[in-house]
């Protein structure tokens, strides 16, 4: 069930760029695309909290956390359903949910606007935002440019999702720090975010929607309580950061599969209120040990 609505020259454009795409072309895309996944959102985050810069790391956070929950809920919305679907022509060269059917609207989502295009501006621009650098106003601008033409690309979007995609996400960059600079007390900020989302409890039906509100509400409540009991410091020593990335890595795909075995695929994969809570709570406990919890380990890590 969905929405179909787009003008005639976007599913031509695709088209034509499909028809020369060839396989180069396609890898590129898909390489491309890729920055907009949730592995470059690990990395760079890793890299940035754990890393080099945690003030930096929670800005992207921040601002990611926001775009991811914001888009769900702007898509069960609309409910536009992907190209593919709704246009023969146009080919699904990489759909978002690899293991289920590209035409299962749960496990792909909706269309408009795009999370790739949304997410990369939350993570890449924020980053150009925060340190107002020519090389991260280059990569701020390059990036997310790069992953939303690489969407339509591949037939999973239209280029008016990605356009959209594009807006709220520099949306959120601006408007995320903007507020929270008006309370004082950054939790009564984080509860106001986490009350605007809420409404998608009810109407959402998407898992990217409960995925995402968890991350947010595991990702606040870490760096409140990293911010208080643990205040870990950044590092310069290079080996140290890979060795704090690749054991967050870790930890994150390790326990995203533990948090799964006590349920049956098929409860989590069903479109129950409960089955949707056990999303939630299984990515905000992760994301809680990642950003509260997992600094608490680097003097250990660091003697090691």
């Amino acid at each position: 069930m969905g929405n179909t609505f787009f003008f005639s020259w976007e599913p031509a454009l695709m088209v034509w760029l499909q028809s020369h795409l060839g396989a180069f072309g396609l890898t590129l895309a898909s390489i491309f695309s890729m920055f907009g996944e949730e592995m470059a959102t690990i990395l760079v985050l890793g890299v940035c909290y754990w890393g080099v810069h945690k003030e930096l790391g929670k800005f992207i956070g921040r601002n990611a956390c926001v775009a991811m929950v914001a888009n769900p809920m702007i898509k069960n919305v609309f409910l536009r359903l992907r190209p593919y679907m709704v246009c023969p022509e146009v080919k699904c060269l990489k759909p978002v949910d690899p293991s289920a059917d590209i035409m299962d609207v749960a496990a792909q989502g909706y269309s408009f606007p795009s999370g790739h295009s949304s997410g990369s501006v939350a993570n890449f621009t924020s980053i150009g935002v925060f340190l107002k650098k020519k090389w991260a106003t280059v990569l701020a601008v390059l990036i997310p440019l790069l992953v939303g033409v690489s969407r339509f690309c591949v037939g999973v979007h239209f280029p008016t999702d990605v356009l959209f995609g594009w807006a709220l996400g520099l949306c959120v960059v601006l408007l995320v720090p903007f507020f929270q600079k008006k309370f004082e007390k950054r939790w009564v900020f984080y509860l106001i975010l986490l009350l605007l989302a809420l409404p998608g409890w009810f109407y959402c039906k998407t898992n990217d929607y409960f995925n995402s509100f968890g991350m947010m509400a595991g990702f606040f409540a870490g760096d409140l309580f990293e911010e208080r009991f643990v205040k870990f410091k950044n590092t310069k020593c290079w080996w140290k950061v890979v060795l704090r990335v690749l054991c967050g890595g870790s930890i994150y795909f390790g326990l995203n599969y533990l948090l799964k075995l006590p349920f049956s695929s098929a409860f989590l994969s069903s479109e129950t209120f409960l089955a949707h809570l056990v999303r939630s709570l299984r990515y905000g406990v992760l994301l809680f040990l990642l950003v509260g919890v997992y600094p608490l380990a680097f003097d250990r890590l660091g003697k090691k």
